[in-house]
Order: structure tokens, then sequence, then C-alpha cells
């Protein structure tokens, strides 16, 4: 996949502005609103069990994320669920801190059980907890646990028959077929709240705009690290507060120049 490829789906996405409904962790929603709009996308957060059916079908995808369960919300995602892979939307699930708990870990996989999920993305924790492997976890963070990630993606695709996506120092996303590794981003992002969740609602932007989920994902992560090194380098002296703008003024303004620069794709045999 190449890099002219990110940047034509990026523009896409800026041009065809999809609907996104999120269904998500309350402590980032804000974050993720202003990152989807800064992106070019539209945000909508609806959690009302009444009306997430019809939302989710109109929508250009769905984006689950676990990060502040209870059992209204596990309702409303598994209703909105339905609508969704009864009208072709893509989902997308965050299964943030699967490990942590058995409620949350159970969760998941109960999602991933009774809807077509097209897209997991996830720390190697989660996914690997997901599908019955053991990684470290604390809270909803990543342990450094071990292991042959890119292997963990290809093989949690496989299970779970969806695209996966493992993000950490190096991104890995794989259909269980295709692999690739991408190498964009920064630290700093794991000093700012919400930065995985932001990434998750992004890639449901892409996969709104793109049929094939891997490419979409793969352009996703692509795009939102180059915008997070532009940002980064732009605020090194400053700190994560000042990150956090930069990073939502650069979602804007990443341009396919920046892609073609900075951009670090590759496609993993295996």
């Amino acid at each position: 996949m190449k890099n002219q490829t990110v940047a034509s789906l990026l523009q896409e996405v800026r041009e065809r502005n999809p609907l996104i409904h999120n269904i998500m962790n309350v402590v980032v929603t804000n974050f993720t609103a202003n990152g989807l709009l800064a992106l070019g996308a539209s945000p909508v957060m609806a959690y009302a069990k009444q009306e997430v059916a019809d939302i989710a079908a109109i929508a250009g995808a769905l984006v689950l994320n676990i990060g502040t369960l209870n059992e209204v919300e596990v309702e409303a995602m598994k209703l909105a669920g339905r609508a969704a892979n009864a009208s072709g939307v893509p989902i997308v699930l965050d299964p943030v801190g699967a490990g942590a708990s058995a409620y949350r870990t159970e969760t998941a996989r109960s999602l991933l059980a009774e809807l077509k999920i097209a897209i997991v993305r996830g720390n190697a924790a989660e996914v690997s907890n997901v599908i019955g492997q053991e990684w470290a976890i604390r809270g909803v963070d990543a342990g450094a646990g071990g292991g042959d990630v890119g292997s963990l993606a290809r093989e949690a695709a496989r299970k779970l028959g969806c695209v996966v996506v493992i993000t950490g120092a190096t991104d890995f996303v794989s259909d269980g077929e295709r692999t690739y590794g991408v190498r964009n981003g920064d630290a700093i992002l794991t000093r700012v709240t919400g930065t995985g969740c932001l990434l998750t609602s992004v890639v449901g932007a892409f996969a709104a705009v793109e049929s094939d989920p891997l490419f979409a994902s793969v352009a996703a992560v692509a795009a939102y690290g180059v915008a997070a090194e532009l940002a980064a380098e732009s605020t090194r002296e400053q700190g994560p507060g000042s990150f956090q703008i930069a990073f939502l003024n650069k979602l804007s303004s990443v341009s396919a120049d920046d892609i073609a620069r900075l951009g670090q794709v590759e496609a993993i045999e295996g």
C-alpha cells in the first residue's frame, strides 16, 4: 500500500464528510468529536436505545468503545450494531481494557459473537485477551507483554474473522492474510487521554469511505501517525497540553506532501 493511497483516502474523508456514530467512553467524548471534526468527518454521539438503531442505519460507520461500560450502554451497542449490520454499515470495535476485568473481556467477546464486526482496534494486551491469550495489562493500558505483535494481529484477525489493528511503537494491521506495519506516531500520544480512542473513530471515518477495511485501517493509522509526528515536532518543549491542541490542528491540515514525506507503511511477509 502506497503513501498516495493514504493521501487519497484522507482526501476522500474530507470531501465526503462521513457521519460517524460513536457509542463510547465518556472520558474522551469531547476529544473524539473534535478530532473527527478536525479530520473532516461528522461525529454523532448517540447512546439512548430509543434512537441508536435509527442513527446507526444512516451512518457511514459505527464505532463501539467499551471504555466506560454499563449494562444499558451494552444493550444500546447491540441494538445499534444489529441495525448497522442490516444496513451494511461497517462496525469498528475498541475493546478498551479487555483483560482488566472479566466484565470487559466478556462484553468484547459478546459483541464480536453477536455482531459482524469489520475492524477491531486495540493494544496488544486488549487484543490478546479478547482471543484468549494472556498479556500483562493494568487498567486500560497495555503492559509490556511479549511476543511478536505482527503475528498476534494476524492470528487475531483469523480467529475473529475481521481486520485487526494493534497499536504500539509500531502499529500492525492484518486481515489474517495481508499484514502491514506502520511506523508513524510519537510517544507523547501515550500522555494524552483518549488518543487511542480517537484513532479508533478515525479508523471508522476511513472505513466509511473505503470498502476494504484493511486499506481503510492502514490509511487511517498512517495519516493519524503523521499528524501526531508533526504536532509533536512543533510542541516538543511545551508538553502534552500544547501537543493536544497542535494535534487537532494537524489532523485538519496534514497534507498529501506530509504523508509522502513521512509515511512509513510496510507490507509484512508471513
